[in-house]
């Protein structure tokens, strides 16, 4: 590049833009780390009838970390222990793929004793607006 880049910003994410930055990325870590490894780790909830997914975990494994995104169970189900299956189903898979850790983050509105009750500890947060939605960071050992 012989010219400055331009910088724009963007509300909206396209695959290219997604496989540019991400792509970039890993090739960066392959050169320092040796290796690739960044996979997506769903856990899906699906209603028995109509195969329809109605909730579930996003997650995905990278060099050694599962990052669990986001979870959701509909009201009526939650409470049932499926949540706990779930959880237990990722972080099952994420020792398999080598993970070593586990990571979250919710807002007390959320979770947060979800997370604690499956292991999880608290190791930081940040206060943001709206008020009462400070994320809360949690981890746990996948040993």
């Amino acid at each position: 590049m012989t010219a400055d880049p331009i910088l724009t910003l963007s509300s909206d994410r396209n695959p290219q833009t997604e496989a540019v930055v991400s792509g970039g990325l890993a090739e960066f870590n392959k050169a320092v780390f040796g290796r690739i490894d960044s996979q997506t780790l769903d856990v899906l909830l699906r209603d028995p009838e109509t195969g329809e997914i109605v909730g579930g975990l996003l997650g995905h494994s990278s060099l050694g970390l599962f990052f669990l995104d986001l979870i959701y169970l509909p009201e009526d189900l939650r409470g049932a222990g499926i949540g706990s299956r779930i959880i237990t189903l990722a972080e099952d898979e994420a020792r398999r793929r080598g993970c070593t850790a586990a990571f979250v983050y919710t807002v007390p509105f959320q979770a947060p004793g979800f997370y604690e009750r499956h292991g999880y500890s608290r190791f930081g947060a940040i206060a943001c607006p709206p008020a009462g939605a400070t994320r809360i960071f949690f981890s746990k050992a996948l040993d």
